[in-house]
C-alpha cells in the first residue's frame, strides 16, 4: 500500500509525539520522495531525435526518476508553455533541449524564482546570465563543424577547385545549425577554392532536405560539387532529390553529413554518402546522473561533453551492425 507524502509526515509526527518513532517511518517518507523531472523535448523531427527521446525515457525508468515529458513539435512557444507547466507543478528539476538559442530569459527567470534548477541537453542557449541553468549536456557543435570542414579540406587538398558547396542548414536560430555552419566557415574561409553557392534551412527533416535540394538542383544543377547537410535526415532527402535528377550522390557530388545514424551509415555503405560526423543522441544516462547530483546539492561543471568521432564511408559497412540508433 502506498501513502501520500503528507500522510507519511503525519505518521512521523504522531510517532514523534508518542515517542515511538522508528526507522520504518523514515523509510516510508524516503520511498515517497521520488525525484520528478520535467523534460521539454524539441519534437520528433528526425531519427536522431527519436533515439534521444527513447534514451531519456529509458534512462529515467532505470534511474527510478518520475519523468514528465512534453513534445514541443519544434515550436519555442510550446517549450516555454511546457516549462511554465513544470514550474506550476513544482517539479524537482527541469531539463530541455531548446528549439532555438535565444528568447529564454523570462521563463528561466521564473524557474529560478521558483528555485527549480534547469539543465540543458543537446543544444545550448544564448543568455547573459548563465546562472539561469546549471549545466549543458551534449555535443560541441562548433567542433563538429570543424571536423566536417577538416575532412572536406583534406579530401580536396590536391584539387585546385572551384569546389561549390550547397549547404542544407538545420532549424534557423538553433545551436547546431549556427555552429555547424560556423565551424565549416572557420576551416575553409582562407582557401578561395571553396565557395558556398547556396545555403538554406531544411529544418532538420528528410522532407525539408529533399525540397531544398530540389530547388538547389533547379538553380545550380551540375555546378554543385559538395552537399554539406547539417544532419542525416536532410542528407537522405538530398540524396533522394539528386537521384531523381539523375545525379550520383557520393560520386558526382560529395555528401558530408552529421549525426551518424543508422540511416546515414546505410547511405555510406551504399556509396551515396561520403562521411558522417558523429553526434550521439544517447544522453539519457548522463542527464539522469546530473539530475541526481543537482538534487543532492553536488556541484556540476557548466559543460558536460559527449565523446564523438568521424566516420568515413570506408568503415560504414563494418560499423553499421553496432549502431544503436
Amino acid at each position: 500500500m502506498t501513502i501520500s507524502r503528507r500522510t507519511a509526515l503525519r505518521v512521523i509526527a504522531a510517532c514523534v509525539g508518542a515517542g515511538t518513532l522508528t526507522l520504518s517511518a523514515f523509510s516510508v517518507q524516503a520511498e515517497d520522495k521520488k525525484i520528478t523531472l520535467g523534460f521539454a523535448q524539441v519534437g520528433a523531427e528526425s531519427a536522431w531525435r527519436t533515439a534521444n527521446t527513447e534514451s531519456v525515457k529509458s534512462a529515467a525508468a532505470e534511474a527510478k526518476i518520475n519523468l514528465k515529458f512534453s513534445d514541443a513539435q519544434q515550436k519555442q512557444e510550446n517549450q516555454i508553455k511546457a516549462i511554465r507547466s513544470y514550474i506550476a507543478q513544482k517539479v524537482d528539476v527541469i531539463a530541455f533541449s531548446p528549439v532555438v538559442e535565444s528568447g529564454w530569459e523570462p521563463v528561466l527567470l521564473e524557474a529560478k524564482a521558483a528555485k527549480i534548477p534547469v539543465i540543458l541537453t543537446d543544444r545550448n542557449i544564448d543568455v547573459k546570465d548563465t546562472s539561469l541553468y546549471v549545466t549543458m549536456i551534449g555535443s560541441d557543435f562548433m567542433e563538429e563543424g570543424r571536423r566536417g570542414g577538416h575532412w572536406i579540406a583534406d579530401h580536396y587538398k590536391n584539387d585546385k577547385g572551384p569546389v561549390n558547396i550547397a549547404e542544407l542548414q538545420g532549424t534557423v536560430g538553433s545551436a547546431p545549425a549556427n555552429d555547424r555552419h560556423s565551424g565549416l566557415i572557420e576551416v575553409i574561409k582562407n582557401d578561395p577554392k571553396f565557395k558556398i553557392i547556396a545555403s538554406q534551412s531544411g529544418d532538420f527533416t528528410l522532407a525539408g532536405g529533399k525540397q531544398v535540394m530540389e530547388a538547389f538542383i533547379k538553380t545550380y544543377g551540375n555546378k554543385i560539387n559538395l552537399v554539406y547537410a547539417h544532419n542525416d535526415d536532410m542528407a537522405l532527402g538530398a540524396i533522394q532529390a539528386m537521384e531523381e535528377a539523375g545525379m550520383h550522390p557520393g560520386k558526382d557530388v560529395i555528401v558530408v553529413s552529421f549525426d551518424a545514424t543508422k540511416g546515414g551509415f546505410q547511405a555510406m555503405a551504399a556509396g551515396k554518402m561520403n562521411v558522417d560526423v558523429e553526434c550521439s543522441p544517447l544522453l539519457g544516462p548522463q542527464l539522469m546522473s546530473a539530475v541526481k547530483d543537482v538534487v543532492a546539492g553536488k556541484p556540476l561543471p557548466k559543460r558536460i561533453l559527449t565523446e564523438e568521432t568521424v566516420f568515413p564511408m570506408s568503415v560504414a559497412a563494418q560499423t553499421l551492425p553496432t549502431r544503436k540508433y
